[in-house]
């Protein structure tokens, strides 16, 4: 495995008394070192996608989904090196030659999407994905060609559309799935229009998220739905002001998470100080109520953004 794998994956690998060798920042590096240790010590090397037998096995997906629902019009699957979307699409369309497979990449690793319109792949992206169990420089020679005949079409998704699956599936259906495994929810959620009306099957495929990673994009999730804000106010520098302030935020049911009091290095009167509050609150609308209420109090307020530009401020 690549030096940067979850440790979760490592945990649970070895739990099935595997012996787990990192080698090399990406697939590919892991890939060619695990290439090197079957040559040195004689070992039998399983492609993990590239592989008329794996392909097969994976394809049993395809008869499942159909056998519960044999009236779906698509199914959607992660694509790394295109082991798993190429034995779902055999078997799937086998069965029902009319149901459109699609695939779904990062868009930091396009590999099969490129090859597919008959470009050259990329080079690995040099930011990490948080998708890193499809991070495939190179598609299998295999899985190219049936992916070519089978699969209708490949889309792309960014990180935030990752992260936006990741954290949808925790809170709408209880189930932790890591960024590779979100990929196709995160294609619905990316053009909701394209799949409207249609009965769709989503492939989730795999749960390998380390527990600081999934807060981190919780966290982030909130924040992106305002329902965790940072305001910045401004108040005379005397006392009750604090107290004053923390009690309009109260009394309209927000909950105040973070407070850094600042007085020193901000360009307001040397009568005033500002206050950077972090507070949780129930959505946007909810944040704007609050901002109205801190500003009829006398406390003017901004709302601070994750980027400069997208600062507003209340008077």
């Amino acid at each position: 495995m690549p030096e940067g794998t979850p440790f979760i994956k490592i945990d649970r690998t070895e739990a099935f008394g595997a012996t787990v060798v990192l080698k090399g920042d990406n697939l590919i590096a892991a890939r060619e070192a695990a290439d090197a240790l079957a040559r040195e010590r004689g070992l039998v090397n399983v492609h993990p996608y590239d592989d008329c037998d794996v392909i097969a096995g994976q394809g049993t997906i395809g008869l499942e989904l159909l056998a519960e629902q044999p009236d779906l019009d698509t199914i959607i699957v992660p694509i790394g090196g295109g082991g798993l979307i190429s034995g779902i699409a055999v078997a799937a369309k086998a069965i029902k030659p009319d149901i459109e497979i699609i695939g779904v990449q990062s868009t930091l690793y396009p590999s099969m999407y490129r090859l597919l319109r008959g470009d050259d792949p990329l080079p690995p992206a040099a930011a990490a994905t948080l998708a890193e169990g499809i991070a495939v420089k190179e598609p299998g020679r295999l899985t190219r060609q049936i992916v070519k005949a089978l699969v209708c079409e490949i889309r792309l998704v960014d990180e935030v559309m990752l992260e936006a699956a990741v954290e949808t599936l925790l809170e709408r259906q209880k189930l932790v799935v890591e960024g590779a495994g979100a990929a196709g929810l995160a294609t619905v959620l990316a053009a909701p229009e394209r799949f409207r009306g249609r009965r769709v099957a989503i492939v989730v495929t795999g749960g390998n998220m380390d527990s600081r990673l999934l807060a981190s994009i919780l966290m982030r999730g909130l924040v992106r739905e305002g329902r965790l804000v940072r305001l910045r106010c401004e108040l005379p520098d005397v006392p009750g002001a604090l107290s004053r302030l923390s009690g309009v935020v109260g009394k309209h049911s927000g909950n105040i998470v973070e407070v850094h009091h600042q007085r020193l290095f901000h360009d307001t009167s040397v009568k005033r100080a500002e206050l950077d509050v972090v507070v949780e609150t129930q959505n946007r609308r909810h944040v704007e109520v609050l901002i109205g209420a801190l500003v009829a109090a006398g406390f003017p307020t901004q709302l601070l953004l994750s980027s400069a530009h997208d600062q507003h401020a209340v008077k």
